[in-house]
């Protein structure tokens, strides 16, 4: 039977609506979802302290040695005993986890209370202790979901940027781990190559670089996971007016670690020189018409498909700082295919040093020649 609307009753839910309004509700339903909030973060890191406390037990019972001759059997009664007391959860391959996650993290105060079990197991997952801990730190910082983080690793985010930092500085191998004063240089935030599998593109289909665009701002969430940590989109298109033509930016972003303007250009072929001279011409009208008060200077990126280190190398200033050219792939790469990549990278970088260094040398002598003749002649 349907109830029957009263004046009475309209009169009493109009009265309750002024007393409970939206703000105030909302402010009560907050208290509510932070609490739920503290309750399933305090409870998930209870549990992620309990499996590191496992671990380390099973690990001191072994003798503390990586591996022990009675390992599996320990482990294998444990999850017997385990999972008749309490149920699921405790099979021989997660107490296999939580041995490994006391020996990758053996300082048990170390531990992110943001982080889930399920990221500390891909955590678990990275050989390299260095970027492990920067993968730790990156995932705390930018708070990383578990597949935003899985990611990261199998697109070899850290090794990229490592890779990058050691272009920068001239070092011939990336070995060097990243520290926290790296962050401020540019070459240490900016990636390359980008790898952009979640556009769903073919890298044999031809597309617009308008498309390229529309597909980066559609996947605006991943491409700025992509990207790296720092970027805010400031403008799209961006119009410059130089000697009545107008010519535009594709992307415009501010990076706050940098404090600094940094201007995208996107292509879908080979870089040219000419990419290169126009994005100098973005840079220096930026820094010289809307620059703001206590900014660093601009910088600028082109993406494209392939580019060659001497083209780079010549067309750019010497000690260049501020233009870069990044590849960008569409498909997650596997780890050969970067190495090899890296490679023909760092190769191509030595080949453009040591021709740098002849034709420096070249000149220091054609100078003392010149001197010398000079001296000769005076005489």
């Amino acid at each position: 039977m349907q109830k029957r609307v009263t004046r009475e009753s309209l009169k009493v839910k109009k009265a309750t609506g002024a007393v409970v309004d939206g703000a105030f509700y909302g402010k009560v339903r907050d208290v509510f979802a932070q609490a739920r909030q503290f309750v399933r973060t305090t409870a998930n890191f209870a549990m992620v302290k309990a499996y590191w406390l496992v671990g380390k037990m099973i690990v001191e019972k072994q003798g503390g040695a990586a591996k022990a001759g009675y390992g599996d059997k320990l482990i294998s009664t444990l999850s017997e005993r385990l999972t008749e007391d309490f149920g699921k959860g405790f099979t021989i391959s997660n107490l296999k986890y939580m041995r490994q996650f006391y020996l990758a993290f053996p300082i048990g105060h170390t531990l992110c209370d943001q982080l889930s079990w399920s990221h500390y197991r891909l955590l678990i997952s990275v050989e390299n202790e260095e970027a492990r801990q920067y993968y730790l730190e990156e995932a705390r910082k930018s708070l990383w979901s578990v597949r935003e983080l899985q990611r990261q690793i199998n697109s070899f985010y850290y090794e990229r940027l490592l890779e990058n930092r050691a272009k920068g500085r001239g070092t011939k191998s990336a070995v060097v781990p990243l520290r926290p004063i790296d962050k401020m240089a540019p070459q240490n935030v900016i990636r390359d190559p980008l790898v952009l599998e979640f556009l769903g593109l073919d890298e044999s289909e031809k597309f617009l670089e308008k498309d390229l665009e529309s597909l980066l701002i559609s996947h605006f969430q991943k491409f700025m996971m992509e990207i790296g940590r720092g970027f805010a989109l400031v403008a799209r298109q961006k119009r410059l007016t130089l000697d009545g033509k107008s010519y535009h930016v594709d992307l415009v972003f501010y990076n706050y670690i940098l404090r600094c303007f940094v201007l995208c250009d996107l292509k879908t072929d080979e870089l040219t020189h000419a990419d290169l001279g126009q994005m100098q011409m973005y840079v220096n009208y930026y820094e010289r018409e809307l620059m703001n008060p206590g900014d660093n200077p601009p910088i600028g990126i082109v993406l494209c498909t392939d580019k060659g280190a001497d083209l780079v190398r010549y067309t750019l200033p010497l000690h260049n700082k501020r233009i870069f050219a990044a590849k960008y792939k569409l498909h997650l790469p596997s780890e050969q295919e970067l190495i090899a990549e890296l490679r023909r990278e760092r190769a191509a970088i030595e080949d453009a040093r040591c021709t740098a260094k002849l034709d420096t040398s070249a000149i220091r002598d054609i100078k003392k020649s010149a001197f010398a003749r000079g001296v000769k002649k005076r005489g």
